[in-house]
């Protein structure tokens, strides 16, 4: 990680010991998630050093082995179980053991025991691990959960142990389970335990103990102690607590000796609210050598200094002098480390920065920030250079000032109102300090960055929410509605948001409270589009304004032009959703190079498009783009994020899901350098706006790096074991267990930060999930939240205990009971298994339970109920009033008056609700006539049921229908949304349960309710189709959305998703169904996309049927055909080539073999395909002249170079058809070009002798011999015939021919020189042992013996010898066309541009070169001898190391950079003088074959190997033919 700058993961939140420091005062490191971040600590500013990698689940606990000479080694600890020792300077493994079952919770290194190292877990275990010998020990003092533990640094078996509930117990591991002393003062948990770095325990004159006079409990705290006791010379022990309190315990006594009150410090920036319980982390640290000073955490992030031996209340001092020097937010850890002069202290904190303290000065020296979630977005201001803002998942945005001298990590954070993942970052292009966010719950606003109150200033919000995540943001300029306002009524330019729903929004940054505007309504009204729009995922504005792409999730990307939007065309490359689109810059020499758009999507492939031709198109319909101009192809996973460099022309960084970061060259379509540094997924990148050497990465591993291209040591993205090694460091994120939720209570507050709120759209859970951060915001909620499972289970258990009817509350008998049960046992036998809860459930049968009761008492109290019930029938007889004397006698309501029996029912319903029986309460009810009652009582507890629906007619039609919709939202309370709609059916509530189906994703049951109960006609029908088929599409099942496509009359739509999976069956599907639905144009596209797809598996037959369906692809048909005979001929004259996999699929013609190869494909389309007439072959010529073809590559597949040879051929074809030889000469030198191109040297030579095989002499007979142009063409063409035909004769002679040994021993040229083909005919023709440059000595051996057995030949020999010498000189004279005087003039003129641009280009890149060299070393002397040096070297490395006088010779002065700008102006005037048509067609190099010609010996006509050592002597100056053709030059 050399030279990388790193803003680094988040240290983890709530454990005691997670950070520490080297005792070396180098390295500094603290757990980040389930990684160590290792910081360089020893210099003034802190660097980054390196990651440890190895856990997989959150790291709990860190720490340095203390002892000299091992000040590399640490260990950690993990939430899995495991211990990891580590060398932390080789950031390399040691050791591992997972002696634990369970979580652990606290770690520490033995200062004293360079091997020993002590671990705790939640369950309250102690292990002690001794590493250099393999042994452990095990402890188990208390049965509670631990906190913190910390080893003594004077006595090598002691350990003090603090609890959850407040405990600290000192144990001695030399003997198993002896607890020292159980010290009792505190009542919450231990934060942190220290010990006091002097030993012994002298009283000092302030302090005072608190326990003068022992309790009866405390007296002994641990029973009787020995004299054997270890701990006689004592030793103080600091402990913090989450009470608020700091207490300094005594070994000696095992008591408290003093405590220390945290005092109510005010939080800068604002007072703390009284009324809220402020959360505390009390950590604290007892400096090396001051035992009389102890450093302590505060309430809201303030460090604390406490002198012990201060009289008074204030003993503390606060750290950090001067405003924002302090944490904002609780500390966690404390750990310092002697460094020279001073002692520095370290502390992390939940604000998410890393500060280093001066302790002598009690000021802050450095802060280093860090990111607490994925980095989401990068983005450089265009206006203040240097100033990265970065989007982090956990809710905050980072500007860092990047060229800051004075602090290379100047960060600001900025939070307020984003409460969510910031997922989407863009500057404004002109207004400084102006930054647009998106966020993951779809909001969208715009923050001010350098306001002097920006930092508590909140940004503006646009009104306008996006339903998922924001993608992307861009400025531009504004399109309609804004658009049509006066000037300066509008603003220059305004917000375009896209997100994760598919839709861009266009947002007024002049008022962001007004709605915003859906630029799909312009886009369908400008270009007239009546089918659905493809969902947005991607958009980019080009650097001028004019031009706006927009990615689909469908892999298309739609070209618009401004202001209204008008499509241009759409690039049809990708097939899956497109991540990311960039422009090239503007600012380049070449202005072309400005319509380079580059995309990247889902799948790996990067696609570069040339879209010049577009814009100066005339065309008004728009067109569509299958080809791409460059294709980047080497990642193995998706494309996240695209910059192009801007210091570059052409050069192109990538980020992707496979790890790296990818430089490109696109113009050579070559890697340049590959960053593998992070240990995740990566999200984004940005080439550095001021530095062409350094690049910024974010990726999933909470941190984002700054690396340098030159220091690169890969040039390709990983592949095979590499790729699955990076896999594996992505596989070993830490998982959230959702099953552990309910633990969090009873475990540490550690475990808090996994259960972070999972927001946004589904898209993004994946990475979401991994985040373990819990927002700023949402952590305060915690402890609050933390207590509700508790209060939930309380009011469940009151439930279930009262859920059985009880008859306590009337002192019912048992004797009563008894009898109620006993007809029960009478049942059959099957029955008798009833358990007793069944037999509690059936006592409560009785409708009116407490007047049976009464009426079952003793015989006085029924006696005096009979008088009772007289004296209130007669008082009722005088018409007295007759309830006050029933009021305590409510059971004799039965018997008097019907005002009674309503009080009587009136109680007996009140407790059959109290018992939890409210179908008893619903049926009295009913009885009393109450209905109306029961049901709104019912609605209100959510308690309706199907019977007391059926019976609420009775109360009247408006209680009916008000009763099934209050039922039917009960029912969708409880997820039974069929139920639900079938209910609200029953009262003629079509639409709202077809909403409601919809809304809950049961698609088929809305469809099938609507269809029977609506109009056809009724739009909700088609919206139920195109809503389903979204989401089906969205799922992958496009044959399903297909058809609720065509349900909806939408065929378009159809044939569109059913051609996204892009298989040969489903593209012709697709094509089947548009042809039938009448989109021919999209028809005939598909069938062509699935006729190129058969083409691949050499499926002509297929692909011909697929074709023939069109008329407008009867061109194609054509050159599918002409495709098919020329592999049959090329297999047919290669048999022994490699066989492909795939079996060939050929169609059974009879081909007339005696005739050119152009007849017989004629006949072939004559009689197989139906072209008849001359008409057709003209209309097919034309058709085909229309479609272009990018030039071939290297790069380019061997397929479809032969594809496009065939396109081609087939134009030459239809030309010689309808005798326009001057087209066919012309589309005959394309085909032969292409494989030139591609570097088929051998398939330029194949296609040559299938064409041509007599050579051009018949053709140039039939070309017009006025028209300049087809002669220049045929001169070409005889060019590359003729070449074919020179390296056949040089390479190929006939095998029976003894003389070809002469012309073989011939010195062959150096592999420096050779072609491509040679050196592949080299490698194929030599044994391992030999060289094609051999030595003299073994030329001269070789030809001795050749002389010796050419002496023993016949005469005959001589004969056939003379024969082979005339035949090869006549053939070789028909190579004279290429020893051309004007072209080998014009050659040696484009190879002198050359030159002189790559001098040019290495002067640059050294200039480069020096220039880092001049920032890294600070002595200006010696980067002058290094430049000279350098230069020196330069010039050497021209010079061959065999020849050391030729060097001398060779070397010349520096050229001076005016001199090479003469020098390239003056080749280039000389370029302009020569004639147009020799520029116009390629020709092969004239000096190439001139060396062969001399290699070819005697073999060559004198008169044609004189000709060609004048022109080798003319025009071969260059380095490599002058030294490859001095032995033929110097006689």
């Amino acid at each position: 990680m050399a030279g990388v700058r790193v803003l680094p993961a988040s240290p983890n939140w709530y454990s005691s010991r997670c950070s520490d420091a080297s005792s070396d005062g180098r390295l500094f490191g603290f757990a980040a998630r389930h990684r160590v971040c290792l910081l360089d600590v020893s210099a003034a500013a802190p660097t980054f050093y390196g990651e440890l990698v190895g856990h997989t689940e959150r790291i709990s606990g860190f720490a340095f082995c203390r002892c000299p000479g091992q000040s590399g080694l640490c260990a950690s600890s993990s939430d899995d179980g495991s211990v990891r020792i580590w060398d932390a300077e080789a950031l390399a493994p040691v050791a591992e053991y997972g002696l634990h079952q369970n979580a652990i919770s606290a770690l520490h290194w033995s200062p004293l025991v360079k091997d020993l190292i002590v671990s705790g877990d939640e369950k309250g275990i102690i292990v002690c691990y001794w590493h250099n010998r393999s042994d452990s020990q095990q402890f188990f003092p208390e049965p509670r959960t631990i906190f913190c533990l910390t080893c003594s640094p004077h006595h090598e078996n002691l350990v003090a142990i603090g609890y959850k509930d407040g405990m600290v117990v000192i144990i001695d591991i030399s003997r198993k389970r002896e607890v020292l002393h159980r010290l009792r003062g505190h009542d919450d948990e231990i934060h942190c335990l220290a010990w006091c770095p002097v030993p012994g325990e002298e009283r000092l004159p302030a302090w005072q103990d608190e326990l003068q006079v022992p309790s009866e409990e405390g007296k002994f705290p641990n029973g009787e102690l020995t004299q054997d006791t270890a701990t006689k010379k004592g030793c103080y022990l600091a402990s913090g607590s989450k009470d608020q309190t700091i207490r300094i315990w005594s070994c000696n006594r095992g008591r408290s000796v003093m405590t220390l009150k945290l005092p109510p410090t005010k939080r800068r920036g604002g007072a703390v609210d009284p009324a809220v319980k402020e959360r505390i982390w009390l950590t604290v640290h007892w400096p090396s050598g001051r035992s009389t000073e102890i450093v302590s955490s505060s309430f809201g992030g303030e460090l604390l200094l406490w002198d012990l031996t201060q009289p008074g209340k204030r003993k503390w001092t606060l750290l950090g002098s001067s405003e924002g020097q302090n944490h904002s937010r609780i500390v966690f850890n404390l750990s310092s480390v002697k460094c020279q002069d001073k002692e520095l202290l370290f502390s992390i904190s939940m604000d998410r920065d890393v500060k280093c303290w001066d302790l002598s000065a009690l000021d802050c020296s450095w802060t280093m920030p860090s990111l607490g979630g994925f980095v989401y977005s990068l983005a450089f201001s265009p206006v203040d250079t240097g100033c990265l803002a970065i989007g982090v998942g956990d809710s905050m945005i980072r500007v860092w000032n990047t060229l800051s001298m004075n602090n290379i990590y100047d960060v600001k954070t900025f939070w307020q109102s984003i409460k969510s993942k910031v997922t989407a970052l863009s500057w404004h292009p002109t207004k400084e300090g102006c930054l647009a966010f998106g966020t993951d719950d779809g909001k969208v606003g715009i923050f001010d960055t350098i306001c002097s109150s920006a930092k508590n200033k909140p940004p503006q919000i646009s009104s306008t929410y996006h339903k998922k995540t924001v993608y992307t943001l861009a400025w531009g300029p504004p399109t309609p509605p804004l658009s049509s306002g006066e000037e300066g009524e509008q603003p220059s330019v305004t917000l375009y948001s896209c997100a994760g729903e598919g839709i861009v929004f266009q947002h007024n940054p002049w008022n962001l409270n007004g709605e915003a505007n859906d630029i799909n309504k312009v886009i369908r009204d400008t270009n007239s589009i009546k089918h659905k729009l493809p969902a947005r995922t991607e958009i980019s504005w080009k650097p001028d304004g004019k031009l706006l792409a927009l990615g689909n999730e469908d892999g298309s990307i739609e070209i618009f032009q401004t202001p209204n939007l008008k499509l241009l065309c759409t690039i049809q490359q990708h097939h899956k959703l497109i991540n990311a689109i960039r422009w090239h810059h503007e600012h380049g020499s070449q202005p072309e190079l400005s319509y380079l758009i580059a995309s990247g999507s889902i799948n790996a492939t990067i696609y570069v498009h040339n879209l010049k031709s577009v814009v100066e198109s005339t065309s008004e319909s728009p067109l569509t783009i299958t080809e791409p101009f460059r294709t980047l192809a080497g990642h193995t996973a998706k494309i996240t994020s695209l910059s192009w460099s801007p210091h570059h022309e052409g050069r192109l960084v990538s980020a992707c899901y496979d790890g790296t970061a990818q430089v490109w060259d696109v113009m050579k379509e070559e890697p340049l350098c590959n960053y593998r540094g992070h240990q995740g997924r990566l999200l984004s990148v940005q080439w550095s706006p001021v530095d062409p050497d350094s690049v910024y990465t974010g990726a999933d591993d909470f941190s984002v790096h700054k690396w340098y291209i030159s220091k690169q040591e890969h040039t390709w993205p990983p592949q095979g074991k590499k790729s699955i090694e990076l896999e594996k460091k992505r596989s070993m994120q830490p998982k959230v267990k959702t099953k552990k939720k309910k633990k969090h209570i009873g475990k540490s507050p550690a475990k808090q930060d996994l259960s972070d709120a999972m927001n946004g759209d589904e898209s993004v859970k994946e990475m979401l999930l991994e985040e373990n951060g819990v927002s700023d915001h949402e952590g305060e909620k915690e402890a609050q939240e933390a207590e509700m499972p508790d209060k939930v289970s309380v009011t469940v258990s009151k439930d279930t205990s009262s859920s059985a009817y009880d008859h306590s509350s009337f002192s019912l008998p048992k004797p009563v009971v008894t009898e109620k049960a006993t007809p029960v046992r009478k049942d059959p036998p099957k029955e008798k298994p009833t358990s007793d809860a069944s037999l509690k459930k059936r006592k409560p049968r009785s409708l009116l339970p407490f007047s049976t009761f009464m009426d079952h008492r003793s015989k006085d109290e029924l006696h005096a109920d009979c008088l009772r019930l007289a004296a209130c029938l007669k008082t009722k007889d005088n018409n007295e009033d007759v309830s006050p004397d029933l009021e305590d006698r409510i059971h004799l309501g039965l018997f008097t008056d019907r005002a009674s029996l309503h009080k009587m029912i009136d109680v007996e319903g009140k407790h059959h609700l109290e018992n939890g029986h409210p179908e008893l309460f619903q049926q009295l009810m009913l009885w009393k006539g109450d209905m109306k009652g029961v049901l709104q009582a019912a609605a209100e507890r959510g308690e309706l049921t199907d019977q007391l629906v059926a019976i609420s007619p009775m109360v009247g039609y408006q209680a009916w229908v008000w009763t099934v919709e209050a039922f039917a939202k009960q029912l969708c309370f409880q997820e039974q949304y069929v139920k639900a709609a079938t209910h609200l059916l029953s009262i003629h509530k079509v639409y709202e349960a077809v909403e409601l189906l919809k809304v809950n994703n049961f698609y088929r049951e809305a469809i099938v309710i609507a269809k029977a109960r609506l109009r056809p006609e009724d739009p909700i029908l088609k919206d139920l189709y195109n809503t389903w088929a979204a989401l089906l599409e969205k799922d992958g099942h496009y044959s399903m959305a297909a058809k609720c496509y065509l349900g909806a009359s939408s065929p378009y739509d159809a044939v569109k998703v059913l051609a996204k999976k892009g298989d040969v069956t489903s593209l012709r599907t697709a094509a089947e169904l548009a042809l039938v639905s009448g989109e021919e144009e999209l028809s005939a596209n598909l069938s062509f996309r699935c006729a190129q797809d058969l083409l691949l598996s050499r499926n002509w037959v297929g692909a011909q049927e697929v074709l023939q369906q069109h008329k407008t692809l009867f061109g194609q048909r054509l050159v599918f055909s002409l495709n098919e005979l020329l592999c049959k001929c090329l297999s047919e004259r290669n048999p022994f080539d490699r066989k492909s996999p795939v079996p060939p699929c050929y169609h059974s013609w009879e081909l007339n073999r005696d005739v050119s190869f152009f007849d017989m494909v004629l006949e072939v389309w004559q009689n197989a395909l139906g072209m008849d007439t001359t008409q057709q072959a003209t209309g097919a010529r034309e058709q085909l002249r229309s479609i272009e073809h990018p030039p071939s590559t290297s790069n380019t597949h061997p397929k479809q170079v032969l594809f496009h040879i065939s396109h081609d051929l087939t134009l030459a074809a239809l030309s010689s058809h309808t005798a326009t030889w001057d087209e066919a000469v012309k589309s005959i030198l394309g085909a032969v070009t292409r494989s030139y191109d591609a570097g088929n040297f051998t398939l330029m030579q194949e296609i040559c002798s299938i064409i041509l095989p007599e050579g051009c002499d018949n053709l140039r007979h039939k070309l017009d011999s006025t028209n300049s142009q087809s002669m220049d063409a045929c001169r070409s063409l005889e060019g590359f015939v003729a070449y074919g035909l020179l390296y056949d004769l040089w390479w190929n002679p006939p095998k029976d021919s003894f003389i070809l040994q002469k012309p073989v021993l011939e010195p062959v040229q150096c592999p420096s020189e050779q072609t491509a083909l040679e050196k592949s005919y080299i490698s194929s023709h030599c044994s391992p042992e030999e060289t094609p440059d051999r030595t003299a000595a073994e030329m001269d051996e070789n030809h001795c013996t050749t002389t010796e057995i050419c002496r023993c030949e016949t005469e005959s020999d001589s004969t056939t010898r003379s024969l082979y010498l005339e035949d090869s000189q006549s053939k070789l004279n028909g190579c004279k066309v290429l020893l051309s005087e004007e072209i080998a003039a014009l050659q040696n003129t484009q190879r002198d541009i050359a030159e002189v641009q790559q001098i040019l280009a290495d002067m640059i890149r050294q200039h480069q070169q020096q220039r880092n060299n001049l920032q890294e070393s600070t002595n200006g002397s010696t980067q002058e001898s290094n430049l000279q040096q350098s230069s020196e070297t330069e010039s050497d490395k021209l010079c061959p190391d065999s020849s050391q006088l030729t060097c001398k010779d060779e070397v010349k002065e520096p050229i001076t950079l005016p001199e090479l700008t003469k020098q390239l102006l003056q080749a280039k005037q000389k370029l302009a003088e020569f004639p147009d048509n020799l520029k116009v067609f390629p020709f092969p190099d004239v000096l190439e074959c001139c060396l062969v010609l001399l290699h070819a010996g005697s073999r060559c006509p004198p008169q044609l190997r004189q000709q060609a050592s004048d022109l080798l002597r003319k025009h071969g100056n260059a380095g490599i033919y002058e030294k490859a053709g001095r032995r033929f030059l110097t006689f």
